[in-house]
Parts: C-alpha cells; structure tokens; sequence
C-alpha cells in the first residue's frame, strides 16, 4: 500500500503540474455562479465542469482535480464520468470529504471541521468511484487570542483521524490547515498561527500512525490578514512562509501545494513564483512547492463563460493560460510578461 500512496503523492506535484480545486460546496458555487447572473442548478454546475475538465490539454499543467461529493458522480453530456474524462487527459481524481466547519461548542468565533462519523464507508464508496486522494480543510480565524490552542488541537485530532482513515483505504489524503486571510492581523501573527496549527498537526499525524510519505500538505501562505495596514510583498511573503514550513514541516513530506484563499490570480501565482525561486536559490527545499487553487485558476474561466456554452472554448483558454502560469511558477519560471499571452 505504501509505495501505491507514495507514488501518487510524488506525481501529484509532479514538475510544472498542481492540482484544480474544483470541490466547491453548494453554498459556495451558488456565489459564484451569483457574479455571473446563473442560476446554481445541478445541470448548470455540471455544465460548467464540463467546459473546465474538457479543456484541450488538461493534464499538460494539471496533476489532479478535487471533486465534490456531486461532482464525482456526474458525467460529460454524452455520457462520459468525468472521473475517466480527467483520468484520460492524465491527471488524478480526488474528492474533498470533510462536512465544513462547524461552530467549537463553548469556544465563541472558532470551528471545527466535521465529517468523520461514516467516514470509512463513505472513503470505501468514494474509491470505488474512482478516487485516488482525498482533502479535508480545517479553517482557522485569527485575532482577539485566536486562535486558541484547545481549537488547533481538536482540527489537527480531525485531520489525522481523516489521513489514518484515507490512507486505511488506500487514498492518500491531502491535510489542509487554514489560517483565514480574513482580519486585519498582521504577518507575524499569521505566520505565528499557521506554525502553531502546522506543529500540533503533525504531533497528530505521527500519533495516529500516518505515513507522511503518502500525504501532502495543502496550507495558506503567510500573508498579513487583508484589513491589516501593513501589507508586504511577495518576496517577504515567500520568505515568510518558508521559514514556517522550515519549522514545521517534516521532511518526508513530499509535497506542499498552496490555496489561493482570497488572492488575486496573478499574485497568487506570483507568490508561488517566488518560493520556488528561493528554493533554486538554496539548492533546493526539503519538500516540493506547488499549488492547488480553486478560484484563482477557475475565475477567469468563469468569468469568460458566463453560463453561455458557445463560450466554452473561451474558457477553456483562459483555464488552459492560468494553469500554464502556475505550472511556470512551480518550477520557479513564470515572468509577469507572460500574462499578456492570455487568451
């Protein structure tokens, strides 16, 4: 099983590849398909993933796609699951398993995330439909003392409870702490909360016996909250959040793909861009850097299709150029004059 887990992680931050976050929930998709005036039904969202994994080229700058419950169940409009759409353009299905973040009962302004009862059932159903890897996300707020450390412990107690159960059934599962960008907290009080989160969750994935080599890390980049007064710029960003994951991060970790969470497209891929650089600078990090964006790579496809499927090669394009730019800035050669070849 091992070497299974740990061959999949490896080529899910594969050279010049990272991963689609396509696993919105419900309640999220309905906001953005809200920016474009669609009404957020089953067949639309399954319209509109279509256009996304259909992209000519797919798999040239994406190593696997996150899926929703929804989503992993639906097929093209002639009938083809799009599992085996996104197998045959070379890339990895996964599914996002975890139930959202739930109010921490006596602990106000804190969560955790739920969906661990079933959860063996449900990773047996899901391998069946084709999954390869799993995500679980564990919000966290910072600011007025928070978060507090009762709170990182009980989310990194679920996500290591999450991995031992995925990799039980032969996923690998990919741990994402997230330290909210919302606030106006600055960059040392991010960067103090994401290592906070990031050390009592791999005390938790060693206690629960997971392999780390058949895991990956999915993790905010420190960044200043963005109401903060004191914003910084992308090479003190990339610097901040390598020191933490220095601190952090075991090295048996294979892999490390960042959210966008909030960031504009292009700094989210600048940002990226920066690490890597650093990290060629050193001669190399212990783990490789690379991305795993939802918004930040679906936006502008969105944006270009607008519900209307005789845009679909539109954005299709706009799809297929965001990937090319972060698969650039995983390996540390993306340049900002590249952004002009948009589609």
């Amino acid at each position: 099983m091992s070497d299974v887990l740990h061959a999949i992680a490896r080529e899910l931050v594969a050279p010049s590849k990272g991963i689609l976050a396509a696993d919105e929930s419900t309640g999220t998709i309905e906001k953005r398909f809200r920016t474009i005036g669609l009404e957020s039904t089953e067949e639309n969202r399954r319209r509109y993933r279509e256009v996304l994994f259909t992209t000519p080229g797919f798999g040239e700058h994406l190593s696997g796609v996150i899926l929703f419950d929804e989503t992993i169940r639906q097929a093209t409009s002639d009938g083809v699951p799009f599992v085996k759409v996104i197998e045959s353009a070379g890339a990895i299905p996964g599914i996002k398993v975890d139930k959202g973040a739930k109010p921490l009962a006596g602990f106000p302004g804190e969560t955790v995330t739920e969906g661990l009862d079933g959860l063996r059932e449900r990773f047996a159903e899901y391998a069946g439909l084709g999954a390869r890897f799993s995500k679980w996300r564990a919000p966290m707020a910072v600011g007025d003392g928070l978060p507090t450390d009762f709170a990182i412990l009980a989310n990194a107690h679920a996500l290591a409870r999450f991995a031992a159960l995925s990799q039980e059934a032969e996923i690998v599962p990919i741990v994402e702490p997230e330290t909210l960008m919302d606030g106006d907290h600055d960059l040392a009080a991010c960067e103090d909360a994401t290592g906070r989160m990031l050390g009592a969750l791999y005390e938790q994935l060693r206690a629960h016996r997971v392999d780390l080599a058949g895991t990956l890390l999915k993790v905010n980049m420190v960044v200043p909250g963005k109401g903060s007064a004191n914003q910084a710029d992308d090479r003190t960003i990339a610097e901040a959040t390598i020191r933490c994951l220095e601190a952090h991060v075991p090295a048996e970790v294979p892999g490390i793909v960042f959210l966008s969470g909030g960031m504009g497209d292009v700094e989210a891929t600048s940002r990226l861009h920066e690490m890597n650089r650093i990290g060629a600078e050193r001669g190399g990090l212990p783990w490789q850097l690379s991305f795993s964006y939802g918004r930040a790579l679906q936006a502008p496809a969105l944006a270009a299709w607008a519900g209307d499927d005789a845009n679909a090669a539109l954005a299709q394009r706009a799809l297929a150029h965001r990937a090319r730019m972060n698969g650039l800035a995983r390996d540390g050669r993306w340049d900002p004059a590249l952004e002009h070849d948009a589609a």
